[in-house]
């Protein structure tokens, strides 16, 4: 892999971006009229590769947000994202002085992208600071530390979110607008696969649980759980599941794949597939009267859809990491719908604690009292 240097990031985000013009105001159209409106400022905390290839450069295409301010424990990122983005000292943080944050105004936003064994301290650390959170998927180790970000956040008056881009992306809206306008009948069963092989860095922190919490599942798997239920539009009501292993010596400590099995309460059945050693990236919702399905349905696009009656599914591309962000701005600025919210983050961490369950069980099933928790229409 080539070494990221300052220029040759600098160069991949493109010619022609002045890093002057992302910190001016934006402005809305409305006939003739341009109305000024708020930018909230976003740090981002944690320059690995998510932040470097996907957060960074989306933050260029957002209309709400911008990047205002970065964390990272290494001075050669510190002097590429400055060049980059024109960022001022005041905006560059360490972990050490990152409590500091609390008074630089021109920050509204952190998003915690590191190691999901971090998520819990850093998020509870902005929450204190005042400012609102956006945490990286899965949202934590365990439904404890869930709970820890959600109470800090409520406790601070700031608001939450998780970082699940598929809630923005608008297949994910057209799917869920099936489901609920019941287009093809009523849904009798959903599968789908989130999945990819690993190859390469056996250390890296992915596959080491002390840092991640597990592997494929809470990798990979939390993309097939959200697509099981919004492609139901409910939660389900229990869950069996079983894990497979054929490398070993590679996934020592972390789960390779995992099969489970979802009921819902008004009779689907939905099927998931996750690994770390296997390739998979579909959903496929069966019903009454047709099916409609993704293929790709997880990655960062394009997606592409298609359904039983011959139509193809299809929108024009867009990020949807900058959906994503400014999808939260706009709950920040105007109160509008919370397209992920904490709630949802823990819902999942319930879950994937539960198929850990039953696979120490032997696949047994595991019944779940999820309500209406984090099911957003």
């Amino acid at each position: 892999m080539k070494k990221l240097t300052r220029r040759n990031f600098t160069k991949a985000l493109g010619k022609g971006l002045v890093a002057t013009t992302l910190i001016n105001p934006a402005y809305s159209t409305f006939g003739q009229t341009r109305v000024a409106q708020k930018r909230l400022g976003v740090a981002l905390v944690g320059l690995g590769s998510y932040s470097t290839h996907q957060l960074g450069p989306s933050l260029l295409a957002t209309e709400h947000c911008y990047l205002a301010g970065v964390v990272t424990g290494t001075k050669e990122k510190e002097l590429i994202w400055k060049d980059a983005y024109g960022l001022s000292d005041d905006c560059v943080y360490t972990y050490e002085n990152f409590d500091t944050i609390l008074d630089n105004a021109k920050i509204d936003i952190v998003y915690v992208v590191l190691p999901n064994s971090m998520h819990a301290d850093f998020c509870i650390r902005a929450a204190k600071a005042g400012k609102h959170v956006i945490c990286e998927k899965p949202m934590a180790i365990s439904v404890l530390e869930c709970e820890a970000i959600i109470n800090a956040c409520q406790q601070n008056n700031v608001k939450l979110g998780v970082g699940y881009r598929m809630q923005s992306d608008p297949y994910t809206k057209e799917v869920k607008k099936y489901v609920r306008e019941k287009t093809f009948g009523a849904v009798t069963f959903v599968s789908s696969d989130a999945a990819y092989i690993s190859k390469g860095n056996p250390n890296q922190w992915r596959l080491n649980k002390a840092l991640s919490g597990g592997g494929a599942l809470m990798n990979m798997g939390v993309y097939s759980i959200q697509t099981s239920i919004y492609g139901t539009g409910s939660n389900p009501i229990s869950v069996s599941a079983q894990e497979f292993s054929t490398r070993p010596a590679y996934f020592k400590n972390t789960d390779e794949t995992i099969t489970a099995q979802f009921e819902f309460a008004n009779g689907e059945v939905g099927h998931m597939m996750t690994s770390h050693n296997a390739n998979g990236n579909k959903l496929k919702v069966s019903c009454e009267k047709g099916w409609f399905e993704l293929d790709p349905a997880h990655s960062y696009g394009p997606i592409s859809g298609r359904t039983s009656k011959g139509k193809e599914i299809k929108f024009r591309h867009q990020s949807q990491q900058a959906l994503q962000m400014d999808d939260f701005s706009k709950h920040i600025l105007w109160d509008s719908k919370n397209v992920a919210p904490g709630e949802m983050g823990k819902r999942d961490m319930i879950i994937v604690e539960a198929i850990y369950k039953s696979i120490a069980k032997n696949g047994q099933k595991q019944l779940l009292d999820l309500g209406n928790m984090g099911i957003v229409i």
